[in-house]
């Protein structure tokens, strides 16, 4: 394949993280409005241009109060800083279609240099003779790294909200001309 842009097909691919909660157990979340700027070789992304934005106003915990709350100053304060932004800046081959991907995210008006690990899944053509590709991405944050930091402590010691985010991406994209 050559170069090319690709627009990401977000009915087929999603935005996931979990956290962890109480310190026993982790609760998992969505984000369904997300877009993104790729121009790549899917079977050589080590040139490739991205830009992942996620919108953080659709969030999706399965609860709505949570989600509200995650809305507010408190953590993402969506009315000031309403995207999360990730900009590759340096894609590594790791071997077989696995790559290390180094960039710059954007979150609560701060940036931190991020790496996620990607995997190229693989081409195909849809039913309608369009160019697909997929991706899946897995990395973590430190919620705390972007001044998101609310938190209560427990009486039996510990705090309520971990501070890792681990987030995986499944992403399928259409060439796009």
């Amino acid at each position: 394949m050559t170069v090319q842009k690709w627009a990401v097909d977000a009915g087929h691919s999603s935005v996931d993280f979990s956290i962890k909660h109480m310190m026993i157990a982790r609760v998992k979340g969505t984000f369904h409005t997300f877009e993104a700027d790729i121009e790549a070789n899917p079977e050589d992304l080590t040139t490739a241009s991205i830009e992942f934005r996620v919108d953080l106003g659709s969030i999706d915990t399965r609860n709505a109060d949570r989600d509200n709350h995650l809305r507010s100053g408190d953590f993402f304060n969506v009315e000031k800083n309403p995207q999360m932004v990730f900009t590759a800046k340096q894609i590594v081959s790791t071997g077989s279609g696995d790559y290390r991907v180094t960039g710059d995210l954007l979150l609560n008006g701060l940036t931190r240099t991020e790496t996620f690990v990607v995997t190229y899944e693989g081409s195909g053509k849809d039913p309608w003779g369009n160019d697909k590709v997929g991706f899946s991405a897995k990395g973590a944050i430190l919620r705390s790294d972007y001044g998101l930091t609310y938190n209560s402590a427990l009486e039996t010691g510990g705090v309520l909200i971990g501070d890792e985010v681990k987030i995986a991406i499944e992403l399928e994209a259409a060439a796009s001309a």
